[in-house]
């Protein structure tokens, strides 16, 4: 496997197939491109470069989207560069699979696609739709934790852990969170919080602001390098809370329902597709006022979900590597046998 550290997303966009190909050329620590069965990479990479750069000898290409730049939130004062998308279309079209994380993601790309090519003066390509949904898919992502885990543990004698563990940046929306954090907080419930997740560049002000709002009921504050460190804490956790404008499938979500918290999501994004039906109106909020709503009653009676979090920490198995690798073994053995 070939990689480039996962920074500086723009450039990767651009220059990853140059770099990648060269790897394969220069044969130092990789095959021949002749030996390959077939190409897999992700939205980040052009795949039309790429295959050009290999030429005839390129075999089949496998992408899979797990985001994409036509549909991606813009930062406040950013505008958006439709090279971007236009990378990820002439990507999609080059590939000879597509696979999407999950159908939200499918159908709010395909949504929004022709919108996007509406906005070229002349000679819309509005053909490719249709070959791109033709190779289309949708197979989850597999989570790291076993397909069959032991009962939760037990409540602890302690206030309710609040669980973050998303990346501290602007598209998580950590501004609402906080918000009714503060409201929660002002109404005098009791309660501790784990602000878990990677921040790659600088704080953000909201994280700074919360250190000093919540002091003492901060018992871990920033990423945790440890894989069992970083479980550890999911279990030790109630609840897990999403404030979240981009979403299309939800690891960090899953992985702590998982490991025993119940969620509180907002009911939007890949959120109602992700957490059964059964558990929606508990588990999702439709606004901030009803968020707060939902964690105050949660926080009043922590334990009276008690069960709902033992049956949802069970339905989230289905996203185990063990339950979706035979999905993922059948695209890549037709993948091998298109080329």
């Amino acid at each position: 496997m070939i990689h480039l550290p996962a920074r500086f997303w723009k450039w990767r966009m651009r220059g990853a197939a140059l770099y990648f190909i060269n790897q394969i050329h220069s044969g130092e620590k990789t095959a021949p491109l002749g030996d390959y069965n077939g190409i897999i990479a992700t939205d980040m990479m052009s795949m039309a470069d790429f295959k050009a750069l290999a030429g005839k000898k390129c075999p089949p290409a496998f992408v899979y989207f797990h985001e994409n730049q036509i549909t991606y939130p813009l930062a406040p004062g950013e505008s958006r560069d439709f090279q971007f998308g236009f990378t990820n279309i002439s990507t999609a079209c080059a590939a000879d699979q597509i696979i999407f994380n999950s159908k939200t993601h499918l159908d709010d790309f395909f949504s929004h696609l022709s919108p996007f090519l509406k906005k070229m003066p002349e000679y819309r390509p509005m053909w490719i739709i249709d070959a791109i949904r033709a190779k289309s898919g949708v197979i989850y992502p597999g989570c790291r934790f076993p397909a069959k885990m032991e009962p939760l543990p037990a409540d602890v004698d302690a206030p309710p852990l609040i669980i973050w563990n998303h990346r501290w940046e602007f598209d998580k929306n950590p501004e609402e969170f906080f918000q009714a954090l503060t409201r929660i907080h002002e109404k005098g419930y009791d309660f501790r919080l784990a602000l878990l997740g990677e921040n790659y560049q600088h704080v953000p002000k909201e994280f700074i602001k919360a250190r000093d709002l919540f002091g003492d009921k901060i018992v871990r504050y920033g990423y945790v390098e440890s894989k069992e460190e970083y479980i550890g804490w999911l279990k030790q956790g109630s609840v897990v809370v999403s404030s979240s404008r981009q979403e299309n499938f939800g690891i960090s979500v899953i992985e702590a329902v998982r490991h025993g918290c119940f969620p509180l999501l907002p009911t939007r994004l890949s959120y109602p597709e992700i957490i059964p039906a059964e558990f929606h109106d508990e588990a999702l909020y439709t606004d901030q006022n009803d968020l707060e709503e939902k964690l105050s009653l949660f926080l009043e009676k922590p334990f009276r979900l008690n069960e709902a979090r033992q049956k949802i920490s069970r339905a989230m198995g289905v996203f185990s590597w063990e339950n979706v690798i035979d999905l993922y073994d059948e695209a890549l053995e037709n993948l091998a046998q298109s080329g």
